[in-house]
């Protein structure tokens, strides 16, 4: 459990690298994006037949990191649409 929350945060933390621009979404963030993308990544690669989805390989990986880079953009859209329709003062 412990080692799924830290290649979470790495993973997280590798697709905000990889990501141009400056974000505005904070560690735990980042964390819980990192987890859901290693278990959307995870999965496509089970679904692929590289083995299990708990079970670190390189095509897991990698497809972990671009759904965590997909994941933040999109968090970043939504947190970008709420701000646009305040109302103004």
């Amino acid at each position: 459990m412990i080692g799924f929350i830290i290649a979470g945060l790495v993973i997280g933390a590798l697709a905000r690298l990889i990501k141009p621009g400056r974000q505005s979404i904070g560690i735990i963030a980042t964390l819980l994006l990192g987890l859901a993308g290693s278990v959307i990544g995870g999965t496509i690669a089970w679904l692929l037949g590289t083995g299990s989805i708990w079970e670190l390989n390189i095509l897991g990986f990698v497809l972990a990191v671009v759904a965590a880079l997909l994941l933040i953009g999109t968090a970043e859209g939504l947190q970008a649409s709420r701000g646009r329709k305040a109302l103004p003062r």
